[in-house]
């Protein structure tokens, strides 16, 4: 069974809404568009990270594993793209369960 922050990272693809957390003793401010498990069967969320703390510079993708994530909120808020599209070849999510651009997005057109 998923844990509960997957169900609300996997609502929020669903819902287009961004997701505050805090990742590895960051905050992060995130739009989910790939979720799944990574190659190691761990939970994991492709994400644009538009705000927050990072190491490095911002906005860029992240690949969270869900393990690690704390206190995480979705919100209503601008549905942030990303920088060149995630349809590139991406690592983080293996086996894929949902893909804000096949699963939801087709769906409506």
């Amino acid at each position: 069974m998923p844990s509960s922050t997957y169900a609300l990272f996997r609502n929020a693809i669903l819902a287009e809404q961004q997701v505050t957390c805090t990742y590895l003793g960051r905050p992060r401010e995130v739009c989910p568009h790939i979720i799944g498990k990574d190659r190691d069967g761990a939970e994991a969320v492709l994400a644009w990270q538009f705000a927050g703390e990072s190491s490095g510079k911002l906005p860029q993708w992240r690949c969270l594993k869900l393990a690690n994530v704390r206190n995480a909120r979705a919100r209503e808020g601008r549905w942030h793209e990303g920088g060149g599209a995630h349809t590139t070849p991406q690592k983080c999510v293996t086996r894929i369960d949902l893909d804000i651009n096949v699963h939801v997005r087709k769906r409506r057109n």
